[in-house]
């Protein structure tokens, strides 16, 4: 008899299901959820571009219908799937996204109090108001804690728990003093399966906890007292309503709630799996192993490895963190990312490219895709940086942005998307060079997400700025098939699932298409990528102070020497 899971993956603008055989991974069927509230799913504010809250009410909504739909769907696809053949759920979310909630674990922003206030609500990982006091908390650490950043890249982010905790503090501070505890949504939505919101029962992730709230059993947990205390008098007292104690993703939160199961169809004996981010199920998904750097690619990028946690690793500076346990129960894991790529294309699009490219944005794409991919590596004289969003790895910074040269009055929106794209690829290989310059080798890429299947121009281009061949991941949808193998694993061999993610991971998982470099092109990135550090180190760091007047002149060489051979 075939035994099922179900995957749980929340994103950014949608959440989905997944429904996979555990025997093979194959993936049975899927349903998505757009969420309804604010534009795309995000509440922003047209006064201040860095804020990005969400509706967890649209999380609730988002289960009911994905899940209910996969099951549908299911039936269509098997005549005999049953769904007392599903034996464990699996929930990945975006993150840091906490929410703040009371003593009995109930939402504040459901409390009338606050419920318009967007400091209630969900802070999305991608909301940046917190800036200020991700540089306060970065300059105390180094002063006071520095083993606090040694673990995280060396500079604390405004997307991550404690900055966005202190900016509420400073600028909703009624909404702090109402909040019992803070929850990650990615802990929330497994305690709201089983019934239990109560916040000093709910499991907390190691994931969320050791990438982005500086958790480490090495110093008993979370920052300390003193600490918080010297960064904002009356921080303290939140760590004793916290959490002393994080789990991996493959233990159990408990099960299904008779109320959920009765919504849902299905039954109580359902496990469900302690929950994680996105870019690290879905790096389990994708089948990672040592060795091997997984891209989650979207609308910005996690770039995620594993280290055997009894071997020697180095603190690597930049990163988003080093976590025991964050991908794999036994391994290190290694997360980096750019804070924009996907984000980048569809701000183009939707802004500057018109009409005679297309009318719908699919119809862009796939013109402005078809007319850049018979551009050479060079042949425009541009070069960008991929800032838009702001910088997640090396330079830690958000308040870094776009830029774009060399354009001429001849200058065509193929050329300048075509540009967009290597930018993000020589964003990438500047995250591999870091790993690998601090001892970790990268001996092999996958890449999964939407973009990854789709886009091919892309995944060419990345092929041949890194030098290295580009897998892409069998599945489309990584993150929730992730997300099924941990549930899989919590619900035990006993009950049709696996005893460890390894065996649950090689049953599961497969790779597809491969992108493999060419020679010549790799051999014109590489000057490229040369200017593009000089840019790179030039307006993302304090230490350089060279002089820029070679990167126009090397831009149109390069130009002239391409359509030259054309």
């Amino acid at each position: 008899m075939s035994k099922y899971v179900i995957g749980l993956d929340f994103g950014t603008n949608s959440c989905r299901s997944l429904i996979v055989d555990v025997a093979n991974g194959k993936e049975l069927a899927s349903h998505v959820f757009p969420y309804p509230s604010g534009k795309d799913g995000v509440i922003v504010d047209s006064a201040d571009p860095h804020l990005a809250r969400q509706n967890p009410a649209d999380y609730i909504k988002g289960i009911e219908a994905t899940i209910k739909g996969a099951l549908k769907k299911a039936k269509v696809v098997k005549k005999n799937f049953k769904a007392s053949d599903i034996i464990g759920i699996g929930v990945d979310t975006t993150g840091s996204s906490p929410l703040p909630v009371d003593a009995q674990g109930q939402l504040l922003c459901f409390d009338k109090r606050f419920k318009k206030n967007p400091a209630s609500m969900v802070w999305l990982w991608k909301d940046h108001t917190s800036y200020a006091e991700a540089a306060q908390i970065t300059e105390l650490a180094a002063k006071i804690r520095p083993h606090y950043l040694s673990k995280i890249g060396g500079t604390y982010s405004s997307e991550w728990w404690w900055s966005k905790i202190l900016h509420c503090k400073n600028v909703a501070p009624e909404v702090f003093e109402a909040a019992q505890s803070w929850v990650e949504i990615c802990d929330w939505i497994p305690a709201v399966l089983t019934g239990d919101i109560s916040p000093k029962n709910i499991k907390r992730s190691v994931c969320a906890a050791g990438h982005k709230a500086m958790f480490n059993k090495e110093w008993n947990g979370l920052p300390d007292v003193e600490f918080l205390e010297t960064l904002s008098p009356g921080l303290g007292v939140l760590r004793s309503r916290l959490y002393g104690e994080a789990f991996t993703a493959e233990q159990r939160v408990g099960f299904l709630s008779p109320e959920w199961a009765k919504t849902l169809g299905l039954s109580t004996n359902v496990v469900i799996a302690v929950g994680a981010f996105d870019a690290h199920m879905g790096a389990v998904g994708a089948g990672i192993s040592t060795g091997t750097l997984v891209k989650i690619v979207g609308t910005s990028t996690c770039d995620i490895m594993i280290h055997p946690h009894k071997e020697q690793l180095n603190d690597i500076p930049g990163v988003c963190g080093i976590v025991d346990g964050s991908v794999m129960n036994g391994y290190f894991g290694i997360e980096a990312g750019q804070s924009g790529v996907g984000d980048i294309f569809l701000w183009f699009i939707n802004n500057l490219v018109g009409e005679s490219y297309g009318k719908t944005q699919d119809d862009k794409f796939k013109n402005l895709e078809k007319k850049a991919s018979k551009l050479l590596p060079g042949e425009s004289g541009l070069l960008a940086l991929d800032w838009n969003n702001g910088n997640r790895t090396i330079l830690v910074d958000v308040r870094l942005s776009g830029m774009l040269i060399g354009q001429s009055l001849h200058t065509t929106p193929e050329e300048i998307y075509r540009t967009l794209i290597e930018a993000t690829g020589f964003g990438a290989i500047a995250i591999i060079d870091r790993i690998e310059e601090y001892g970790v080798k990268v001996k092999e890429v996958v890449n999964c997400g939407g973009l990854a299947m789709k886009n091919k121009l892309m995944m060419q281009i990345y092929a041949d700025i890194t030098g290295r061949p580009m897998k892409i991941s069998r599945s489309e949808q990584t993150p929730a098939l992730g997300a099924g193998i941990f549930a899989s694993v919590a619900a035990g061999k006993s009950a049709g699932g696996y005893d460890s993610i390894d065996e649950a991971r090689q049953a599961m998982t497969g790779s597809g298409k491969v992108y493999n470099p060419i020679r010549e092109n790799h051999e014109i990135y590489k000057r490229l990528y040369a200017l593009y550090m000089q840019l790179h180190d030039g307006f993302g760091t304090k230490q350089w102070n060279g002089n820029m007047f070679n990167v126009m002149k090397e831009l149109l060489q390069l130009r002239d020497e391409v359509r030259i051979t054309k």
